[in-house]
């Protein structure tokens, strides 16, 4: 195999792939300049936000009688997870282009399966930003009223501020997308270290406070309902007999917990703009999901040293809980501020990084002409995906505003956990269908080079993930809703329908103007 010039300093395969598109025609294609930082820094930002401070907790409501399994129940949801990051980072390898997950399955699968399982994912991710967004004000309102600033509070809580404040932070993740990849990576790398510093102050809080201590703040304050909780949680193993571990309460808790991990996915998206990219893409991956891991599971072991489960359950029952409330029970002022800032921080940073995402395939669409040609217009100055970034910050623009007008916000993340799951899947798929289907691709995997390896783990990823989703569906149909129209599948096979007639009349379009389209999705798009 050739090796491009300075190839052999980075020791990077940079050669040309044999079956590569040429440049690409027409206009400047995108910067190939994030590094490492840059890209970690997205799957990171994109992974850590509101998820891990809300779903460990209202587990207890939403898998009745998980109680003190909630962290074998996270073990168990890192394995699809690391599957999926692992045939992530094998496919990166080999493909380093803009709208990964689009282009992975387009050339290991069929230009279909790519474009309908990418566009649920998009039209998911694009609605949760807008929730994300919808979700920042209460942490902010939270703040005003650790502070005591009972006043700001009480503006924050009003409809008209919450909605102009979502919107606001909104569209500077937009402007910060749209100036640039360098300009990204400058905010994006600090606002990771400070996301996971204001953690590892839950984390340091979380352990170094006792369940005594916990049982006195809540006597203190008078809380009846608390307190039965307290006692019961006190009695232990006395007076109860302990929780069983069940596979009937583990594995729908570990699906549920699978969502936190949801976001990785972002770095392969950002293939088009990495310096290195069969190199740092696929360890970009492997850094994002191991430490995001270990960090889920200190920061949900924490809390849960402090807040006795029996509590959590509880209140869970009564209210939403959250990591800043539980632990606000023993804080001081000053440090209840610090953690609910950690979450704001968090939930603020999540926005440009999946922007990134979901634009970029937008863009891959466009680029092999399977969506309007206008959305791989990229900005002559600023090397970025304009008219993709715009049209997905529209989209998100909506999820705001239906989260303002519905004011229920829980389908949007069911929808995304459906499609990133179907997702993964086909990831997974993909890594036993590429050698077959483009072996001069497949040549290119310099992640698990070896097939045993691949097929190993391609087919535990089918095997799990397949799982995963089945169990989410089953629970999702079979469980409570008040209208059709409130369940997460329903809604996905809408959008799987309209992503479809949007396919059948863009390839149409193709082939009347004589393009070979079975040639087009046989090599990788233009850089």
């Amino acid at each position: 195999m050739t090796t491009a010039p300075g190839a052999a300093a980075t020791g990077e395969r940079t050669g040309p792939h044999p079956n590569a598109q040429s440049p690409r025609a027409g206009g400047p294609g995108l910067a190939r300049e994030m590094g490492l930082l840059g890209l970690t820094a997205t799957g990171v930002c994109a992974m850590v936000g509101a998820a891990v401070n809300i779903i460990p907790f209202m587990i207890q409501r939403q898998v009745p009688g998980i109680g003190p399994h909630v962290l074998p129940a996270y073990l168990l949801a890192g394995v699809p997870a690391v599957l999926a990051g692992l045939a992530y980072a094998m496919l990166a390898s080999a493909m380093p282009r803009a709208g990964g997950s689009y282009v992975y399955a387009s050339r290991a699968l069929s230009p279909y399966l790519g474009f309908i399982a990418s566009f649920s994912q998009w039209f998911a991710l694009s609605v949760v930003m807008g929730v994300v967004a919808f979700l920042i004000t209460p942490f902010l309102r939270d703040i005003a009223l650790a502070l005591e600033w009972r006043g700001v509070a009480t503006t924050l809580e009003s409809g008209g501020v919450r909605l102009a404040i979502a919107l606001a932070v909104l569209w500077s993740a937009t402007a910060l997308n749209m100036s640039g990849v360098k300009s990204y990576e400058r905010l994006m790398v600090p606002l990771m270290f400070l996301t996971l510093g204001l953690g590892a102050v839950v984390i340091v809080a979380g352990f170094a406070h006792s369940q005594a201590e916990f049982a006195s703040a809540v006597a203190t304050r008078g809380d009846v309902a608390a307190g039965f909780a307290i006692a019961a949680a006190q009695a232990g193993g006395a007076d109860q007999a302990p929780v069983e571990m069940r596979l009937s309460t583990l594995v729908p808790a570990a699906v549920l917990l699978f969502a936190t991990f949801i976001g990785f996915d972002s770095i392969a998206q950002a293939g088009g703009e990495a310096r290195r990219p069969s190199r740092d893409l696929p360890l970009a991956i492997f850094i994002a999901v191991g430490g995001v891991a270990v960090f889920y599971f200190l920061f949900t072991a924490a809390v849960y040293n402090t807040a006795p489960w029996q509590y959590v359950a509880a209140e869970a029952m009564r209210r939403d809980v959250t990591a800043p409330g539980l632990l606000g029970v023993v804080l001081p002022p000053f440090w209840s501020v610090v953690i609910v800032a950690s979450a704001a921080v968090a939930l603020i940073k999540d926005l440009p990084a999946m922007l990134l995402g979901v634009s970029r395939l937008m863009f891959a669409w466009a680029e092999d002409g399977i969506f309007p040609k206008v959305v791989a217009a990229v900005h002559p100055r600023l090397r970025t995906p304009h008219v993709a970034i715009l049209s997905s910050a529209a989209m998100a623009t909506i999820g705001v505003l239906g989260s303002h007008l519905a004011g229920n916000w829980f389908l949007g993340v069911d929808i995304l956990v459906t499609a990133m799951l179907v997702n993964f899947l086909l990831m997974s798929l993909s890594v036993l269908t590429l050698p077959r289907r483009n072996p001069t691709l497949a040549a290119h995997v310099s992640v698990l080079p070896a097939r045993p390896q691949q097929v190993v783990v391609g087919t535990a990823g089918v095997l799990i993930l397949g799982l995963f989703l089945v169990v989410h569906t089953w629970r999702d149909l079979t469980g409570p809703a008040a209208a059709w129209y409130f369940r997460s599948t329903p809604v996905w096979l809408i959008v799987m329908a309209l992503g479809s007639a949007v396919y059948a009349t863009e390839m149409r379009r193709l082939r009347a103007s004589g393009v070979d389209v079975a040639g087009r999705f046989a090599v990788l798009p233009p850089e």
